[in-house]
């Protein structure tokens, strides 16, 4: 069994900063990517950034520039640096990672951690 644990999230004012963490632990035999969604109240749930196994990185328009995914393998952890922070990027945020098993090959979710952008 695979879980997928994030930390990080809270209350910060406009312009202010936060990151994000995202542990993957189990029985995972290697990880082909690992990213970031986010869901904010009526809306679809949306792409923020994923990096692959290489440390090929890949960002939603909004995030570009102001967000930086980044991963320690050897701890099966993704980290996402937010900065310049704006009220529209108040969302429940997801950890998402495409996990290869001694069972199978699967793409697993954590449970969320919110973030409110706000003064």
């Amino acid at each position: 069994q695979v879980q997928l644990v994030e930390s990080g999230g809270g209350l910060v004012q406009p312009g202010g900063s936060l990151r994000l963490s995202c542990a993957a632990s189990g029985s995972i035999f290697s990880i082909y990517a690992m990213g970031w969604y986010r869901q904010a109240p009526g809306k679809q749930r949306e792409l923020v950034a994923v990096i692959t196994s290489g440390g090929s990185t890949n960002y939603a328009d909004s995030a570009k520039g102001r967000f930086t995914i980044s991963k320690v393998n050897a701890k099966n952890t993704v980290y996402l640096q937010m900065s310049s922070l704006k009220p529209e990027d108040t969302a429940v945020y997801y950890c998402n990672a495409d996990i290869v098993s001694i069972v199978n090959r699967k793409n697993y979710w954590g449970q969320g951690t919110q973030v409110t952008v706000s003064s």
